[in-house]
């Protein structure tokens, strides 16, 4: 029973900075001596980091508590942490739904996480946990990349969002924090790192920083080893000539992920958002002058309140024009603490999905389109694992593609290559809706 206690496993939701808090207390979980478990059925203690930013977050949240609490069920032994962004926003009626649930931290905690599953005391603290450098980690992702997250909170306010209530004012990373940190990672064999934030363009500025993202983008070009950065979540607002320039570095991934969420500039307006699709594509312009190989992700949210057929032509006439190569989109979520809760949210669900369903229609042919220009080029390529049905054949991406959100090459690779390298010329050969392929016609790798 002594050894099952020290078992540990842990399912983290939601996106890629909870995921790094996730990795932390692993770390820190590890540093204790506790066993890291991927097997459910072979853990003591079931941790499940929560994410609450929309409905359907919230829905997948609470189908892990519930299937953590049918073990703990059949398995009285088996202790369960509620942990994380939904519980922060949400504690007190989860606590009253889940009473068998036995440990429960928001998001200022992460680091107790020892403490807190051995019933030792410790002092809350009363702000959202940001690590650091000398912070524990254990990484999750495959060997070849990972993320960094330089920052927690934020400080915009857009109608439909509940962020700033959960996680509070933006705060950087101190610089020297997040270059001994990348520093540790290219020496740990890292080849990617990818900066992970509620805006990274924000970075340093609440550190006095003019500039921050650029002046921090370039003290880590100079980290050993280190063969790509990339940068996501950048606000279209933010994305200035100075930090255009930077990027033009042959180690930074052209790449630009920003959130336009919509074109028309009424409900640009009534999402208190600065951007409207004409200024949107004046900047997409601006960027693909200063990058022409630049690869551009957005996110979209339809069905907001207001957004009529007029309204949503205007948002596919823009996806049409903008011609992204990535692109998401979330149907509206009414957030009952949210700025935006007072608009009448009288689109139906059904029409909402419909609406979502249309844009990724458009964007696929988009999509299929971008892609097509890459055959016959030769790119480099990060090679993050095998095809198990073909072991000859690897999965990678270039640095147009971002990890877990957007597609992925195949590559038809000399047996000698090792996984978690970046091998330099890749001939591509096919492409399709969303991912390319190709053969391997240089061996050199870093």
């Amino acid at each position: 029973m002594k050894e099952l206690a020290k078992r540990v496993a842990l399912i983290s939701l939601g996106c890629a900075k909870n995921l790094v808090d996730s990795e932390v207390m692993l770390g820190y979980l590890q540093h204790d001596g506790y066993i890291l478990e991927t097997d459910l059925s072979r853990a003591g203690v079931i941790i499940v980091n929560t994410c609450g930013f929309i409905h359907q977050a919230r829905e997948e949240a609470e189908q892990q508590l519930r299937s953590a609490v049918r073990r703990k069920r059949s398995s009285p032994a088996i202790r369960i942490v509620a942990a994380g962004c939904y519980v922060q926003k949400e504690g007190e009626d989860l606590k009253r739904r889940y009473p068998e649930i036995d440990y429960w931290t928001g998001v200022n905690d992460f680091h107790h996480i020892v403490q807190l599953i051995e019933d030792r005391t410790f002092s809350p603290e009363d702000r959202c946990f940001l690590y650091d450098h000398e912070s524990p980690r254990l990484l999750s992702t495959p060997p070849s990349w990972a993320y960094l997250k330089i920052s927690e909170g934020c400080s915009h306010r857009c109608s439909f969002c509940t962020i700033p209530k959960i996680k509070g004012p933006y705060r950087s990373r101190p610089m020297e924090s997040i270059i001994l940190e990348a520093e540790r990672l290219a020496d740990a064999g890292i080849k990617e790192i990818n900066l992970v934030s509620q805006d990274s363009t924000y970075y340093g500025r609440d550190l006095g920083l003019n500039e921050g993202l650029a002046r921090l983008m370039e003290r880590l070009l100079d980290t050993p080893r280190l063969e790509w950065i990339r940068v996501l979540y950048t606000y279209p607002e933010e994305i200035s000539d100075t930090l255009l320039e930077v990027m033009r570095a042959e180690k930074i991934c052209a790449y630009i992920d920003s959130p336009f969420q919509h074109a028309d500039p009424t409900l640009i307006r009534r999402m208190k958002r600065g951007m409207d699709g004409p200024r949107a594509l004046k900047l997409i312009d601006k960027i693909r002058k200063r990058l022409p190989q630049a690869a551009l992700r957005t996110s979209l949210i339809v069905g907001f309140p207001g957004e009529g057929r007029a309204e949503f032509a205007r948002l596919k006439d823009f996806v049409r024009t903008a011609s992204f190569d990535h692109l998401g989109v979330f149907t509206y979520s009414h957030e009952l603490d949210a700025p935006s809760s007072i608009l009448n949210d009288n689109i139906p669900n059904r029409l909402k999905n419909e609406r979502r369903q249309e844009i990724m229609e458009i964007q696929a042919e988009i999509s299929k389109r971008n892609l097509k220009r890459w055959v016959g080029a030769r790119l480099p390529v990060l090679l993050e694992g095998r095809m198990p049905e073909n072991p000859g054949v690897y999965v990678g991406r270039t640095q147009s593609q971002a990890p877990e959100v957007d597609g992925m090459v195949l590559v038809h690779v000399p047996p000698q290559v090792e996984i978690g390298q970046a091998v330099n010329q890749v001939e591509i050969q096919h492409s399709d809706v969303y991912d390319l392929s190709g053969i391997l016609i240089q061996c050199g790798h870093s």
